[in-house]
């Protein structure tokens, strides 16, 4: 049989096998195009070769010839010998390279295209299914295993002396959860123990209530309720994005009271969230700041700041403003600053709640100019509202008081996250992040400096700084401190060391002595890359800690990744096209890739710790962003030719008063999915006595994010922290797939799960009433990570035994 002349004429013979031509050609002129891009900027040649190899299947298929099936056949052999060598037995890393090459394989062999191809063909046929099989094998191995998976069992709980004198003296939640992390000590712990490995799979909603606080057309994209709930007594309070706040009955999650403190709603504030409230009981006999008795008034309060800078304490039984707190039960927290433009200083998280003391930070508007509010951190009397001291770490005198003639410092270091509190050492425990703007540090005063992502150590009682430890030098990466620090009086058989865990965005856990700072766990200082902007300076070292989740090595090409080969190639593209030297590279007009990047390895929800075990579970992420100063210009004024844009920590962000703004995105391919290969979200368990990681799986699935809801288990994203409690089990909601979860402690394995009705970016929380035990979770979604909006508060719980 002669091949046929033209397509045309093949056309009308064949119609399937010319639209395949034209199929298999498309793609070999893109792959050629691609490659040849990729290879003049040094990255693998493999993309070129295919290109050219499926541009001669094409010619060999309009040919007729059946060496296109030869062709094809060693083209798929050596795309699985150069994926293996690249990334392993690793499936979903392989997955791209072969998922439109090996279908398209078996397409070839069908015989509506086969059938039409001489001479030869029986062989050629052969040899290419005998490559599918072999590629069908690859896969199945690769399925079977996962290599980024780390399997482990913790250990059992130590006996030694230490142990047992100190097991009655942990702190945590027990029946009430009565702070953000359980208890002031910030470790997401419970002693509850009536859930447990093996009857958690029994777990059925108990209760759920609808808050009825939606977004509204004013509100900002970054609009989500992040909140822990407290549970005190009988009732459970929990507000709601609009700081909107709600006192329910613990059994039952009707509601007793609400309280409305009418935030405005603005598209300019840059986030529109609540993670949570604080409460506060009058101890009998109990002061205030100034050692008076205590009011009558309000002896147990609940506070909420707003995102329009407000602080309101509340009658916890009633949900009435407590009158002799501030003006009728609120004060003002842009007070004592010269900047208070309305969104430029949020309250986003609950205070720390001392005997006497209210110690309050906030958030302050991010790359927006260098003339923000001030971060400074303040201590209240707890009682009256007035303001007791002052640390303003931008000020050379960081407990300098507003006057008439002073005001705190613009764009000092804030602390938009929560802090952590040891009554019994009198210091509370502050995770600061950056002076602003976050991406350029060229102007930045040696005052700002000092205490620029770090945790301080101050006085409970005078805001005096005890002690610091600085996490990055001089931040040019948005690398601040996200989290709230666990503290942990870890044991030994030479006694008890009060410590105190620091996770930190770049995946880092610093572990120092809690009294005065001094490391537990090496953090070394290394090098890192030079060569800043022009104007700005960077440090030559930063310190890395020898108990970190941040990925080993650099990242390469071959991690690059895509739903296909094309959006992979792409991936690898603007790879090569990014300034990359490893961590702390350097922010460039080029475009630098920040990997950790800005959402960081670890962010507000922390770590969750079992101080009587001695075990810690960790909820770490890896999603690189992609950083590039723009130089001032037209679309880049110098400054404001109008209000400040709509709310948002992404896109172009103008940084006036800097030479440059800077665009800040993720590195995502151009079907907008991480170009990182998964996973991008694991589960951790931690051995606090040897400081190991003992297990680490992957969580979460793209069911929700994906257009086809495939349950895959990449481990994806999260946006919140881990519980975890004395009968064995760790909670999780804050995956982008709209799940709670319940893992085993011991070795990691899940335990359940079940489905939410919209994201749950949030932290949950265990409580007992009645004899029974919940689990609460705050399902309120997240604007801007994408997941679905919701005013969901779910309680679950064991079902009642039938006598």
């Amino acid at each position: 049989m002669r091949p046929i002349s033209s397509l045309g004429t093949l056309f009308r013979a064949a119609p399937l096998l010319v639209i395949t031509i034209l199929i298999v050609a498309i793609m070999g002129l893109g792959l050629t195009a691609g490659g040849i891009w990729l290879a003049v900027l040094g990255g693998s040649f493999y993309y070129l070769i295919s290109g050219l190899a499926l541009l001669l299947t094409s010619w060999l298929l309009a040919r007729r010839r059946a060496e296109a099936l030869w062709i094809y056949a060693a083209l798929l052999l050596g795309t699985m010998i150069w994926a293996v060598w690249e990334v392993g037995l690793d499936f979903w890393s392989l997955a791209p390279r072969g998922d439109v090459l090996v279908p398209l394989g078996v397409w070839l062999l069908l015989p509506f295209i086969a059938s039409r191809l001489v001479p030869g063909l029986r062989a050629a046929r052969w040899a290419l299914g005998l490559v599918l099989a072999i590629a069908a094998g690859v896969l199945a191995v690769s399925l079977s295993r996962d290599r980024h998976d780390l399997a482990g069992t913790l250990p059992e709980s130590g006996t030694t002396r230490a142990a047992a004198a100190a097991a009655s003296m942990v702190p945590g939640a027990g029946e009430d959860w009565t702070a953000y992390g359980g208890s002031g000590f910030g470790t997401r712990y419970s002693s509850l123990n009536q859930i447990t490995p093996d009857n958690v799979k029994d777990l059925k909603l108990a209760w759920e209530f609808r808050t009825g606080d939606h977004k509204g057309p004013d509100d900002p994209d970054e609009i989500t309720n992040q909140a822990t709930p407290l549970k005190v007594g009988d009732l459970l309070y929990t507000c709601s994005q609009h700081q909107i706040v709600f006192a329910l009955e613990a059994p039952t999650g009707k509601l007793r009271w609400k309280f409305d403190p009418q935030v405005q709603h603005n598209k300019n504030f840059q986030h529109m969230t609540c993670r949570g409230v604080a409460y506060h009981v009058t101890k009998p006999g109990g002061v205030t700041a100034d050692g008076a008795r205590a009011p009558a008034e309000c002896p147990a309060r609940v506070f909420i700041p707003t995102n329009d800078g407000r602080m309101f304490a509340l009658d916890a039984q009633s949900g009435t403003p407590c009158e002799g707190f501030g003006d009728h039960g609120q004060i003002d927290l842009k007070q004592g600053t010269e900047i208070q433009t309305p969104g430029f200083y949020e309250g986003t998280s609950p205070p720390v709640v001392t005997e006497k003391i209210l110690i309050v930070g906030g958030a302050v508007i991010d790359n927006y100019s260098d003339r923000v509010p001030s971060g400074v951190i303040r201590g209240f009397d707890i009682y009256s509202g007035k303001l007791i001291w002052a640390f303003d770490a931008g000020n050379p005198d960081p407990n300098e008081m507003p006057s008439a003639s002073h005001h705190f410092t613009a764009g000092s270091p804030n602390s938009w996250s929560i802090s952590a509190v040891d009554e019994n050492l009198g210091l509370v425990y502050v995770p600061l992040g950056s002076s602003s703007p976050d991406i350029w540090g060229g102007g930045r005063s040696s005052e700002k400096e000092r205490y620029d992502s770090a945790l301080v150590a101050l006085d409970i009682n005078t805001g005096k700084l005890r002690w610091s430890f600085q996490n990055v030098h001089h931040d040019l990466w948005d690398m601040d401190m996200p989290s709230q620090p666990s503290l942990v009086d870890l044991r030994t058989n030479d006694g008890v060391t009060p410590a105190i865990y620091i996770p930190a965005k770049t995946g880092d856990i610093f572990v120092l002595d809690r009294r005065d700072g001094h490391q537990l766990v090496p953090a070394p200082e290394k090098p890192v890359p030079q060569g800043p902007a022009p104007g700005d300076r960077l440090s030559a070292t930063q310190p890395f800690s020898q108990l970190s989740f941040r990925p080993p090595g650099m990242l390469t090409g071959a991690q690059m990744w895509g739903s296909t080969m094309f959006d992979q190639l792409a991936c690898r593209i603007k790879f090569k096209r990014l300034r990359y030297e490893g961590p702390f590279t350097p922010p460039s007009e080029q475009g630098t890739l920040v990997f950790p990047g800005d959402f960081g390895m670890f962010e507000w929800g922390g770590i969750a710790v079992d101080p009587k075990r001695q075990i810690a579970i960790a909820n770490p992420q890896s999603i690189p962003f992609v950083s590039r100063l723009v130089p001032r210009g037209k679309d880049n004024p110098a400054a404001p030719n109008a209000a400040h844009p709509p709310g948002t920590e992404l896109g172009v962000q103008p940084m006036y008063g800097a030479p440059y703004g800077v665009d800040l995105g993720i590195f995502l391919s151009p079907l907008g999915i991480p170009c990182l290969a998964p996973p991008w979200g694991n589960i951790a368990a931690i051995d606090l006595k040897s400081h190991k990681i003992v297990w680490q799986h992957r969580i979460g699935t793209i069911r929700d994010e994906a257009p086809i809801p495939l349950p895959f288990k990449l481990g994806v994203p999260m946006l919140g922290g881990p519980i975890v409690t004395a009968g064995g089990v760790a909670f999780i909601t804050g995956t982008m797939d709209y799940y709670i979860r319940a893992f085993d402690v011991r070795d990691g394995k899940e335990l359940w799960q079940n489905r939410l009705p919209a994201g749950g970016q949030s932290t949950p929380m265990t409580y007992e009433v009645g004899g029974k035990q919940y689990v609460v979770t705050v399902d309120g979604g997240h604007g801007s990570f994408g997941t679905k909006l919701g005013d969901y508060v779910r309680a679950y719980a064991l079902p009642e035994r039938r006598s």
